[in-house]
């Protein structure tokens, strides 16, 4: 019998609380390596509710990636059924996969994945071609402005610093103020001190449009900041004791 989803204490007390936006569910996946299968996930299991903030930290090659990959629906899961908004993500293509995310998730990665060729607001306008927002290109700039960047939004990727161009990733992220965010490593590239400011604009964010946040982290700084922390051993999540995301 598999263990119930790792939620949260907070999950029962806070209103904000109440509904699991992401659910996984004897989650797996493995992967042919040569002539062996390499087990990554095993009956894993996690409920992420509206309004947290939730870190997943783990060893090197423990399979983090790979596990936020899959609860965003990018890649395909070996077992177990995923639910994203009360919809089931593996009972979907890749096409009503996207059409369910148009909008409503955000993506912060490690290595920023800006298109060299489109300048800081072009980058951030992407996630709202598809989707119904009025005024995109005011609200784009907007949040330029908001992470610092209102006199950069005409420069390309490569004229722009690292912690710059993970600030225009997070104006991309919540331009369309998604309900749910996810971020791979979001300090990785940078030094402390721009790390601490992304870490702060980040959860500022975060409170003010009360968006769920899934992080994979090594930084524990970052970590500290969420609700829960989960470690991810032997393809599965632990609940972790904040104390421990200390040391």
């Amino acid at each position: 019998m598999s263990k119930a989803p790792v939620s949260s204490a907070a999950s029962t007390s806070h209103p904000i609380h109440q509904v699991a936006v992401l659910e996984a569910r004897g989650l797996a996946k493995s992967v042919t390596s040569g002539s062996r299968e390499l087990t990554i996930l095993r009956e894993l299991e996690l409920a992420v509710h509206a309004g947290e903030s939730v870190a997943i930290l783990g060893q090197s090659g423990a399979g983090k990636s790979t596990l936020l990959g899959l609860l965003a629906g990018l890649d395909d899961p070996t077992g177990g059924e995923l639910m994203l908004f009360g919809e089931s993500l593996t009972a979907l293509d890749e096409d009503g996969r996207a059409a369910l995310r148009n909008g409503r998730v955000g993506f912060v990665f490690q290595n920023f994945q800006l298109l060299p060729t489109l300048t800081a607001l072009e980058n951030v306008l992407l996630p709202t071609e598809l989707s119904v927002l009025n005024h995109r290109e005011r609200r784009a700039r907007e949040w330029l402005a908001r992470v610092g960047l209102e006199q950069r939004h005409d420069h390309l990727p490569r004229q722009l610093s690292g912690g710059e161009q993970q600030r225009v990733a997070l104006a991309r992220a919540f331009v369309t103020s998604p309900e749910l965010v996810f971020a791979d490593e979001p300090t990785g590239n940078l030094d402390p001190h721009t790390g601490e400011r992304i870490i702060q604009t980040l959860f500022e964010l975060n409170q003010e449009q009360g968006t769920t946040l899934v992080l994979v982290t090594h930084d524990h700084a970052l970590a500290r900041r969420c609700d829960r922390c989960l470690q991810l051993v032997g393809g599965r999540l632990e609940a972790m004791d904040m104390a421990e995301a200390v040391s």
